[in-house]
């Protein structure tokens, strides 16, 4: 079958659609002992062979689909160069599986993981507008104008965020915790919107990716995806 090298990679399980570019660009993809760095090279996997740093990679036979609960001071990632604990670090499967979007540092909660490209391409295109779910816990008590506000849009910096939505769950004065919606996923996205209505965020935990929950899963703890979970991701 003649398809583009990136979507290969990642259907390899060796990364994303988008971080297999990235490893494309830096030269450490041959395709029949030729080094490759365009993306738009297309190759037929039946009789191509494609290296990536020198070692033959095939496409994977198990496709996996995990939910995990990240914790607070793990990374996002499959490696990190300042040597950090990582999440692939907190399960033990034997298939590469990388992080289907990220969480910050700082934020705890539900991140999924897989080893298939093309659900993880339905996940975070921008098109699907995928509803992420989260509970912060925020400084201050924000007024019917700050939610007005920060559900209609805000800049965080140059990109005026997507209507997103809040709702308000308790609070005590001085701080308060509030469900907020978006399907946007910009780097610490949540955290420069509530900034922006001077309502910093003092903790956060995703709940929620579309339809799939957390519900279940203690800190570090994570899970196969259930049959009805699978399909309702290929069918986004």
């Amino acid at each position: 079958m003649v398809e583009r090298l990136q979507k290969y990679i990642a259907y390899c399980g060796v990364a994303s659609r988008r971080k297999s570019e990235e490893i494309i660009l830096e030269g450490r993809v041959k395709v029949n002992g030729t080094i490759i760095t365009e993306l738009g090279y297309k190759i037929d996997s039946a009789i191509d062979k494609v290296f990536i740093d020198n070692e033959l990679i095939t496409p994977e036979e198990k496709k996996v689909y995990i939910a995990l609960n990240k914790p607070v001071g793990v990374i996002s990632s499959v490696k990190d160069e300042k040597g950090r604990k990582t999440i692939v670090d907190l399960i033990n499967v034997e298939e590469r599986i990388y992080p289907i979007g990220r969480l910050d540092y700082d934020t705890s909660g539900l991140i999924l993981l897989t080893n298939d490209g093309e659900v993880y391409n339905k996940v975070i295109h921008p098109r699907k507008s995928v509803n992420k779910i989260y509970i912060a816990e925020l400084k201050g008590v924000p007024d019917k104008n700050d939610i007005k506000k920060f559900c209609s849009g805000v800049d965080i910096g140059g990109y005026i965020t997507a209507p997103a939505k809040f709702r308000l769950l308790k609070s005590s004065g001085s701080t308060c915790s509030a469900e907020i919606i978006i399907h946007e996923g910009k780097n610490r996205q949540i955290r420069k919107m509530c900034d922006a209505i001077n309502h910093p965020v003092m903790k956060l935990k995703r709940v929620a990716v579309g339809d799939i929950k957390l519900e279940g899963l203690k800190l570090s703890e994570w899970r196969y995806l259930k049959a009805e979970e699978i399909t309702y991701l290929k069918n986004l």
